[in-house]
């Protein structure tokens, strides 16, 4: 499955940081990110099940897009 979310990551410190999360939450998982986008967007494709509360913290925060 295929998700879309709108992020606040914006800078290369919360991208470095985002980037070592996902390495840590979705091992088996393919994402990335499209900072130039005006909604800093973050494409995952998992097989797992996915939602935007388990990849909230306190450097970024992310809204599912539908």
């Amino acid at each position: 499955m295929i998700y879309v979310f709108k992020t606040s990551v914006d800078t290369k410190l919360k991208f470095e940081f985002a980037n070592a999360l996902l390495y840590e939450l979705l091992p088996n998982s393919l994402w990335n990110f499209d900072l130039e986008d005006c909604d800093n967007i973050l494409r995952i494709e998992s097989e797992d099940e996915i939602n935007e509360m388990m990849l909230r913290n306190k450097i970024f925060d992310c809204v599912e897009l539908e």
